[in-house]
């Protein structure tokens, strides 16, 4: 029984419902030239749970047909992204009129 091929990636879209779109880059060097030509290849991966986030790092294994085009697993989460921000939190502390603006609107409705 053949091993399964194992690729690390990063996400780069994860919209579709239990998909994620992992991009590997691989490095090859140029047959006559020699210098280091760098390769991207993207694969659709399932992702059970809807975990990954876009710009996580992640470990994937190749699969049987999930799919017309899944054929890898997401197994884990290498180094996470940090892209989840409290937005609201952000645009306060970027632009105070944000928080004025909203006890303005408050005001208004209690009268």
């Amino acid at each position: 029984m053949a091993k399964r091929k194992i690729r690390v990636g990063l996400v780069v879209s994860n919209r579709m419902e239990q998909t994620a779109v992992v991009a590997v880059e691989t490095h090859k060097s140029h047959p006559l030239y020699k210098k280091s030509v760098r390769r991207q290849k993207r694969y659709k991966a399932h992702d059970q749970g809807n975990v990954c986030q876009v710009g996580d790092k992640v470990r994937m294994v190749e699969t049987r047909p999930l799919s017309k085009e899944k054929r890898w697993r997401i197994i884990d989460i290498v180094t996470s992204s940090g892209t989840k921000k409290d937005i609201s939190a952000e645009a306060v502390a970027s632009n105070p009129q944000v928080l004025a603006t909203s006890e303005d609107d408050s005001e208004r409705n209690e009268t």
